[in-house]
């Protein structure tokens, strides 16, 4: 399966759209800035914005305008959840009852709608109309509660993935130039300079799962299992996987992850009875000397090149998103909004950190840049398309 068919299954159809979609998104933004000189950008609120689109196209489709006020509030609840006052906690449980209303009468329309639609039409696969089916097939089994909870969590978790995922990128490619212009030459000769990447262009701008990675179901309900097909594999990677994958290495979308053992198991000399919860430190694996070696700080996406398997001395060691059946719902998404968002970037702008950078990583429930992310930026000139978009393996 070519990579940028490994989107979500429920996908694979819709990102045909969804890709022109997110690219002129993307454009817009750039054709905004001015045509001359440097602008500084405060790029971890730049990107909100196209990974708020990607998201919410996603998770409802063609609902997407009835959806996108509703998971606007879910943005702002962010901010308060993440405070410890109570009155502004108090805020937060204001607005979570103003977004399940407003959820709940979405799905009610979309069922409504889905009664009406021709049996063997062709449906767009968003992640509500698989929630809907599935509840209409077992009504025992998910509930408009359940859908509820599954579009708050995809849209948070996708939308912050998405976002933190390309402000570090910009910020480690802004620190290292020599990357940077790789980068840039790869997309240029796969893309051009002026034209929006195609599904066929992600192709070739690929990066790789484990070379042994099997397909990921993941259980939401008892009714409802969604299955998430890995990436093709590939001998080489491209510059901009290597780059992303170094990211996910240096600044995980989640610092941590918790699981429940299911049974009573033995690891090690250690006995873990089951229910008890585990915490997976990412960011500790991420950073152990022991796995990565002496330059385990360094920002080196040449240490990918032998794929994610052998990037470490485990090949386990490279868990950005987790591993196995409770994988991150939203880690394909990401990825394709990423390649595609850099691409476009580098085909129109260099980039460099503004003199009021601060690098300071910090944790707010997920790992940010506390003091931002300003990114100066200078529009490109032009170049001629190349003769072939499909050279880069």
């Amino acid at each position: 399966m070519a990579i940028a068919d490994s989107f979500f299954v429920f996908g694979r159809d819709s990102n045909q759209l969804l890709i022109p979609l997110i690219g002129k998104t993307v454009q817009g933004m750039l054709e905004k800035l001015p045509a001359s000189g440097e602008v500084e950008i405060e790029v971890s609120e730049w990107f909100q914005e196209v990974t708020e689109y990607a998201i919410t196209r996603t998770a409802l489709g063609r609902s997407y305008d009835d959806g996108k006020d509703v998971f606007q509030l879910q943005t702002k609840q962010m901010v308060f959840a993440a405070e410890a006052f109570r009155k502004k906690n108090t805020m937060s449980w204001k607005l979570d009852k103003e977004i399940r209303r407003g959820l709940t009468a979405l799905i009610r329309r979309r069922k409504e709608s889905s009664n009406d639609e021709k049996p063997g039409g062709r449906h767009e696969k968003d992640l509500l109309r698989l929630m809907i089916n599935a509840s209409a097939s077992s009504p025992g089994g998910i509930t408009t509660g359940d859908m509820v909870e599954e579009c708050k969590t995809f849209f948070f978790a996708g939308k912050q993935t998405t976002s933190n995922l390309l402000t570090w990128a910009t910020v480690l490619l802004a620190m290292h130039p020599e990357w940077q212009e790789r980068a840039r030459a790869e997309v240029l000769q796969v893309c051009g300079s002026r034209n929006i990447p195609t599904r066929d262009h992600l192709a070739e701008l690929k990066t790789v799962r484990r070379l042994f990675s099997p397909p990921d179901v993941l259980t939401f309900s008892s009714s409802f299992v969604l299955v998430i097909i890995p990436f093709s594999l590939s001998p080489k990677i491209s510059q901009l996987g290597l780059i992303l994958n170094e990211t996910l290495r240096l600044y995980p979308p989640a610092v941590a992850t918790i699981r429940r053992a299911k049974a009573d198991v033995e690891i090690g000399d250690y006995r873990i009875p089951r229910g008890t919860d585990l915490l997976i430190p990412i960011i500790a694996v991420h950073h152990d000397e022991r796995l990565w070696g002496p330059d385990v700080a360094r920002f080196d996406p040449g240490r990918f090149a032998e794929g994610v398997s052998r990037a470490a001395l485990r090949p386990t060691a490279f868990i950005p998103f987790g591993l196995g059946g409770r994988t991150c719902v939203g880690q394909n998404l990401a990825l394709l909004v990423a390649r595609l968002t850099l691409a476009i970037i580098l085909q129109r702008s260099s980039f460099r950190l503004s003199p009021a950078y601060v690098h300071a990583p910090t944790v707010l429930m997920l790992l940010y840049p506390q003091y931002g992310a300003p990114i100066l930026f200078r529009p490109l000139p032009s170049q001629p398309s190349p003769q072939s978009c499909h050279n880069i393996s």
